[in-house]
């Protein structure tokens, strides 16, 4: 199983402190963080597409391009770039550019956006939010086959004869869809035979597997070889020498997380110590522990869903750079190497 990390680079306070991190700093650790996964020996590191004052990344490609030249071998993703308000051809050229420049390691992780700010700050309608990401991502899809090419839509300028340059390293870009709850979701990337990228961020991981076998089920009908059908599954993460101590230190982090999080949906809600020990509770999908705890996590999703990857954000909150560190250390020395070794037998 390939074992990576990936960030929103949000810029909440720190709850310990009050101090909040400033854009250019946070950039500047998300840089480093990147090359310390690369240097730790994880598989991928993904930044994910937000458009407001407390977010620090609105173009992946181009955070990823600087990571790119701090690192070697990791692979770099989008998570996700919301295709319903990119132009296609953009983000197909963007991350052509960046798998060039990486040497072959660029990928997009393509999604709806649980964020809807992205529409009126580009001109799009909130009503074509589905029929906007379809067409984008059939689009996205054939710009990835072919070099010169023609095409009708609904929503963008027609092409005819365009040559779509830069061309990836790579021979075709790995493209995911990004599901997070929705059935139609998982039969749409099925039914595309793109890779599932699953955001569980808590519950019961079995409440999620009708959404992996919708998935699995659409790509076959579709004519997809099952073996083509690739599951990954994202989610929180705070790992610590043990799972008292993890849950200790990130609560309130997490707390804080959900509370600015949930202000910026307009709700005023905070998250009790008792929901959050509850929802940290060894048989739910929130990933939270010791290394032990999380690589039972892991590997019980494993069993029930048969992912290739798992991709933890691991900098929610507030924390402070020194923390995120300890965790990812944990992550690529103690987690990582038990799970690729069980999931690979």
């Amino acid at each position: 199983m390939e074992i990576g990390i990936y960030t929103f680079g949000d810029l909440g306070p720190n709850p310990l402190t009050g101090e909040t991190t400033s854009m250019s700093q946070r950039l500047k650790e998300i840089i480093e963080l990147g090359k310390m996964a690369d240097e730790a020996g994880l598989d991928i590191f993904g930044v994910g597409e937000h458009h407001r004052l407390d977010y620090t990344i609105s173009s992946p490609a181009v955070v990823l391009s600087a990571i790119a030249q701090a690192t070697q071998n990791i692979k770099l993703t989008s998570a996700t770039s919301v295709l319903s308000t990119l132009d296609p051809v953009r983000l197909f050229e963007d991350f052509a550019t960046l798998d060039q420049i990486s040497n072959g390691r660029a990928e997009i992780i393509a999604g709806r956006g649980a964020f809807i700010e992205s529409f009126p700050l580009f001109g799009y309608d909130l009503k074509d939010y589905d029929a906007l990401f379809e067409e984008n991502i059939k689009l996205l899809q054939l710009l990835n086959k072919d070099e010169i090419v023609t095409w009708q839509g609904e929503f963008r300028p027609n092409l005819t004869n365009a040559m779509i340059s830069p061309r990836p390293i790579q021979e075709k870009l790995p493209i995911w869809i990004g599901v997070g709850g929705t059935p139609e979701s998982a039969v749409r990337a099925g039914r595309l035979g793109t890779g599932m990228a699953l955001a569980i961020l808590g519950g019961d991981p079995r409440h999620f597997k009708p959404l992996v076998d919708l998935y699995i089920q659409a790509g076959m009908d579709a004519g997809h070889a099952p073996e083509s059908l690739a599951v990954g599954v994202t989610g929180h993460t705070y790992i610590a020498k043990d799972t008292q101590q993890a849950k200790d230190e990130f609560y309130p982090y997490y707390s804080n997380y959900w509370s600015y999080v949930n202000k910026q949906r307009g709700m005023g809600t905070r998250m009790s110590r008792a929901d959050f020990e509850q929802m940290a509770s060894p048989a739910t999908a929130l990933f939270v522990g010791s290394p032990q705890q999380i690589i039972e996590k892991i590997l019980v999703q494993h069993e029930l869903f048969g992912h290739k990857r798992f991709i933890a954000q691991m900098d929610i909150g507030g924390q402070s750079f020194s923390t995120i560190a300890k965790g990812l250390e944990l992550l690529a020395t103690e987690v990582a190497p038990i799970v690729r070794r069980e999931t690979n037998k």
